[in-house]
C-alpha cells in the first residue's frame, strides 16, 4: 500500500467514525435497521457486479432486482425479529430463481451459475448482516455492537501492521498473496487485546475464559470472511469490490470480516454468555 493510499485509508475511517458513533449510539432501532439496509443494498450491488460479470447482460437485471427485493425483505424480517419469515423469503427467492432459470437454460446454460451466485449472495450478505440487527435489538445491544466493531476493526488493523512489518510466511497465497501467518496471529492478538480491555472496563461480570474463546473465534471468523471475499474477487480478477470508500475499496471490502464475525458474536451473546 502506497503512502497516499495509506493516508486515504485512515482519513476515510476517521471521517466516517463520528457518523458511525452517532448512528449506532443515539439512533433508534429503526434508524440502525435503515443503515444496515443501505449497507446491504450497496454490498449486494458490488457483489452482483462480481457475480454476473462473466454472464450475458440480459440475465443481470432480473436476478439482481429479485436479490435487492429479497435482501431488503430479509432485513425487514430481522428487524421484526421473525426468523421464520427469513426462511420463507429465502425459499421464495429460490423458487423464483428456478422459474427464471428453466425457460432460459436451453439457450444459455450459464444461467445455472448465475442463479447459484444469486442465491449464495442472499445468504452471504443479507442473512449474515441481519445478525447485527438482532444484536442491536437485544438487551444491551448497543454496547455489544460497539464491542463487536472494536474487536473486528482491531483485528483488521493488527493483521495489516503485523503482516507489513513481520510477515514472512504466506497464509493462503492462492487466495490472497499478501496475507501472512504472522499477520493473522497479529490480528488475533489485537482481537484479544481490545476485546479484553473492553471486557475488563465495561463488562466485568462476563467470564474471562469464555470471552477469550469468543475473541479468538470472532477474530478467526473475520479473517475467514476477508479471505472469502478475496476469493470472490480473484475469481473475477478484480482488486476491490468497488471505489466508494477511498483507501478501502468498496463497501463489501470494508464489511467482509464483519459479515462472518457477527453470527459468532450473536451466538455467544444470546446462547453462551447469558
Amino acid at each position: 500500500m502506497t503512502l497516499s493510499s495509506h493516508v486515504k485509508r485512515w482519513l476515510t475511517g476517521l471521517t466516517a467514525l463520528p457518523f458511525l458513533i452517532f448512528w449506532l449510539g443515539w439512533g433508534s432501532p429503526l434508524m440502525f435497521a435503515l443503515l444496515i439496509a443501505l449497507v446491504c443494498l450497496l454490498s449486494l450491488r458490488e457483489y452482483f457486479q462480481m457475480a454476473f460479470s462473466r454472464n450475458a447482460t440480459d440475465i443481470y437485471p432480473p436476478l439482481a432486482i429479485l436479490g435487492y427485493t429479497s435482501g431488503l425483505s430479509i432485513i425487514w424480517a430481522a428487524y421484526s425479529n421473525s426468523a421464520a419469515f427469513i426462511l420463507v423469503i429465502i425459499a421464495i427467492n429460490f423458487l423464483l430463481c428456478g422459474f427464471f432459470l428453466l425457460p432460459r437454460y436451453k439457450t444459455d446454460p450459464s444461467i445455472v451459475d448465475a442463479v447459484a451466485m444469486q442465491i449464495q449472495g442472499m445468504v452471504y450478505i443479507p442473512v449474515l448482516i441481519a445478525g447485527l440487527i438482532r444484536i442491536r435489538n437485544t438487551e444491551g445491544g448497543i454496547p455489544w455492537i460497539f464491542f463487536l466493531l472494536a474487536i473486528v476493526f482491531a483485528g483488521d488493523i493488527g493483521a495489516y501492521y503485523a503482516g507489513s512489518y513481520l510477515g514472512c510466511h504466506k497464509l493462503c497465497p492462492s487466495v490472497s498473496p499478501k496475507k501472512t501467518i504472522e499477520g493473522s496471529i497479529g490480528g488475533l492478538c489485537a482481537n484479544l487485546l481490545i476485546g479484553g480491555t473492553i471486557k475488563a472496563m465495561f463488562l466485568p461480570s462476563l467470564p474471562w475464559a469464555t470471552c477469550v474463546v469468543m475473541f479468538l473465534l470472532v477474530g478467526a471468523a473475520g479473517q475467514i470472511g476477508d479471505l472469502y471475499e478475496s476469493a470472490l474477487k480473484r475469481s473475477v480478477q478484480i482488486k476491490d469490490s468497488g471505489t466508494l470508500l477511498p483507501g478501502h475499496g468498496g463497501i463489501l471490502d470494508r464489511i467482509d470480516a464483519l459479515l462472518f464475525a457477527s453470527p459468532v458474536a450473536l451466538i455467544f451473546k444470546e446462547y453462551i454468555l447469558y
